[in-house]
């Protein structure tokens, strides 16, 4: 892949590092739902982000298959309709797999505007299985937990590309 001007060379991702930080995401996902705030609307779902973040960033080592067992762990964990979170997750993880070569190329400000729809589609097929399926409607705070996890994305983003940066100090021996 051609790299944009001025883009840093990174050194590859630890698989143990990818997985302890989607593992970490879904207890934070739980620890969310049992604070004061519970399964409030507003919350925005940071296993969904950091899923993209990894599934745009390493398409090979996490995919469809990570986010439909990432989808029913918060299943099992909720309580609630097995399988939603997990079709939810799936259908997240296929369009960022859509839109991975195209996101890398925006910066993290444009790249947060181009997830937003993303994160939106989520949660209005989680709302959409919850009411076919007899549940009742959200609050109308719901609108707020897909701008939350995009402006969630720069800082995720920073935070789990930073053991991949290399030194920045090239000298003769080290050209890269």
């Amino acid at each position: 892949m051609i790299m944009r001007p001025g883009q840093q060379l990174l050194l590859q991702a630890n698989p143990l590092f990818i997985w302890a930080t989607l593992f970490a995401a879904l207890f934070a996902n739980m620890l969310f739902n049992m604070l004061l705030w519970g399964r409030s609307a507003w919350v925005p779902d940071i296993l969904s982000v950091v899923l993209v973040f990894w599934t745009v960033n390493q398409t090979l080592r996490v995919g469809v298959t990570a986010a439909f067992i990432f989808g029913l762990f918060m299943d099992v964990y909720q309580g609630g309709l097995l399988g939603q979170h997990a079709m939810a997750y799936t259908v997240l993880s296929f369009l960022a797999i859509m839109i991975h070569r195209r996101l890398l190329w925006f910066s993290l400000s444009s790249q947060a505007l181009q997830v937003l729809p993303l994160f939106a589609i989520v949660h209005v097929v989680e709302i959409v299985l919850t009411l076919v399926l007899g549940g009742s409607w959200p609050s109308w705070a719901v609108i707020f937990a897909p701008l939350f996890e995009a402006m969630l994305w720069p800082v995720l983003s920073v935070v789990l590309l930073a053991p991949q940066r290399r030194a920045p100090d090239p000298d003769e021996n080290r050209p890269l």
